[in-house]
């Protein structure tokens, strides 16, 4: 069978919903070609127009991991749709034949496919039907998404063609937020390759039930088993991020580009990165005495002071103290005062003692010369010098005192004499 004029159906790939994919060949390029032609059956509007929608959609988008779009038409009221020709199997396909697959070909589909969501994403396309079999390998393991009949434009809400209350989509892969009947959006798809990946890990959707309102309720309030306690064997890190894929809340989960990204870094077999959590309000600290950071650790910030130089350290040590300033003028006025005491003392001493008399008295006496061998007074400006801090007296002042008071005592007795010579002669 020719369509349109240079599309020959050669094989039957598959059936879908709406219609039926065939291997074609384009004569008019020469290269094969996938041609889908929807059903006869499905020939009324609603059905049309999603077709139309399917064309428009995956027409807007140019990307390696999205199945490009050639041609759209009409065959004898038939719409048809010219599609690049993957040479390959579904993963649907995938899991039929070999199950489980590895974590690393799990995290290079990952990169892929959330890539191609990406791009949509970017157009403000929501392809609102991911799941196994809409997602392509082909000959060389590169991963294509296909089908994009049920695509909402984000741009132009009533292009989804979905009736008030209706959930378009397949139950196992269905995201919370859709399951309540909201509208979809990027986070939906995100959530929906999130439960492509665990079943490609484990070899089972994370949620299964005998109905698909059963299924639904789970996607609302069940929390999935980790794929390690299913056997499945990955880093801890992939499966702490898948389960990030299956947040029930759309804001919680990573941006398509974000989970290629993660991904195609390799992120995926180191350690799971801790999710963003208020920091824990400290508790009290135990007073102790501050240690010094040590070079290369890191941790709680705190304040330190600066190490001082040698040279300032030198000056601290140098400089006395505030209670060594303070003390010593006291320690130099109590001695000052205590030299100036014993100064007075001795002063005063000299000053009253007989000496004196007897120097006054030996102006008018002619006597007043010295005997031999005494010691002359010494003279109050001679008395009056202050002798040096801390240093006692000399005893020569009082051994003069004490010539001076026997020489006193002669005297008196020569006048005695004298007086008693007088009066006998009397």
């Amino acid at each position: 069978m020719l369509i349109a004029g240079r599309y020959q159906l050669q094989d039957p790939i598959g059936r879908g919903a709406m219609g039926e994919v065939w291997r074609a060949y384009d004569e008019t390029l020469g290269r094969p070609v996938a041609v889908k032609l929807l059903l006869p059956q499905d020939s009324d509007p609603t059905a049309a127009s999603r077709f139309r929608l399917e064309a428009q959609t995956a027409g807007r988008l140019h990307h390696p991991y999205v199945v490009g779009v050639l041609d759209f038409g009409a065959q004898e009221d038939r719409l048809f749709l010219v599609m690049e020709l993957v040479d390959g199997d579904s993963l649907a396909r995938v899991l039929a034949e070999a199950g489980p697959q590895p974590a690393e070909r799990v995290a290079r589909i990952a990169s892929q496919a959330a890539a191609g969501l990406a791009a949509a994403h970017q157009q403000g396309i929501v392809h609102r039907d991911i799941k196994p079999a809409n997602l392509l390998l082909d000959a060389d393991g590169t991963l294509k998404i296909g089908d994009f009949g049920i695509a909402r434009f984000l741009d132009d809400p009533a292009a989804a063609l979905t009736a008030t209350g209706q959930i378009v989509g397949t139950s196992l892969y269905l995201a919370p937020e859709r399951a309540l009947g909201q509208a979809a959006g990027p986070a939906s798809d995100v959530y929906s390759l999130g439960c492509v990946l665990y079943q490609l890990l484990t070899g089972r959707p994370p949620f299964q039930a005998d109905t698909p309102i059963a299924i639904l309720h789970q996607h609302l309030d069940a929390t999935p088993v980790p794929p390690r306690q299913l056997g499945a064997e990955l880093p801890p890190a992939f499966e702490s991020y898948l389960l990030g894929l299956l947040a029930k809340q759309p804001e919680h989960r990573p941006s398509a580009a974000q989970v290629a990204d993660w991904f195609a870094a390799g992120a995926w077999q180191g350690r799971p990165e801790p999710l963003p959590a208020t920091a824990p309000t400290p508790a009290a600290p135990t007073p102790a005495a501050p240690q010094p950071p040590r070079l290369g650790e890191t941790g709680p910030a705190t304040t330190y002071m600066l190490p001082s130089s040698p040279r300032t350290a030198a000056r601290r040590r140098s400089r006395p103290g505030a209670r060594d300033v303070l003390m010593r003028p006291r320690v130099v006025g109590t001695a000052a005062a205590v030299a100036l005491f014993v100064a007075a003392m001795i002063v005063g001493m000299l000053w009253f003692s007989p000496d004196n008399t007897a120097a006054e008295g030996s102006k008018d006496s002619p006597s007043s010369t010295p005997t031999v061998g005494s010691t002359p007074t010494p003279s109050p400006s001679d008395a009056s010098a202050t002798p040096a801090a801390g240093t006692s007296p000399t005893p020569v002042a009082a051994k003069t005192s004490e010539k001076a008071k026997d020489e006193k005592r002669e005297r008196r007795r020569d006048a005695d004499d004298d007086d008693d010579g007088n009066d006998g002669d009397d």
